[in-house]
């Protein structure tokens, strides 16, 4: 899009740009079946280089089949600290981010 826009800018500029601005990226899919689930919760780390790092927080964990040809499954949490935990404490938010990634790390 900043192509679009008439900017020629350098790839890793546009790369730093996006990595500084994006910080959760939360992934829609749709299954096999049909259904749509969020199948990776992953958090936008920097650069390291010409690459930007990612790391997966959640990912969506298909357990089985029911009689029907629907997916069961659940979210888990890969068990990964968020980078973003300190701002959480910051904002008074630490105890709910905890008991939200505890409760994912439980398979709930």
């Amino acid at each position: 899009m900043i192509a679009m826009g008439g900017y020629n800018l350098p790839a890793r500029v546009v790369r730093e740009q996006i990595a500084g601005a994006v910080h959760i990226i939360i992934q829609a899919q749709r299954l096999r079946d049909g259904s749509r689930r969020i199948t990776h919760v992953t958090e936008v780390m920097g650069m390291e280089g010409e690459m930007i790092i990612l790391q997966d927080l959640v990912l969506y964990e298909v357990t089985g089949e029911d009689e029907n040809g629907k997916l069961i499954g659940h979210h888990k949490s890969t068990g990964l600290r968020p980078s973003f935990w300190d701002r959480a404490r910051y904002f008074g938010l630490e105890k709910d981010l905890q008991e939200a990634m505890d409760g994912l790390a439980a398979g709930e």
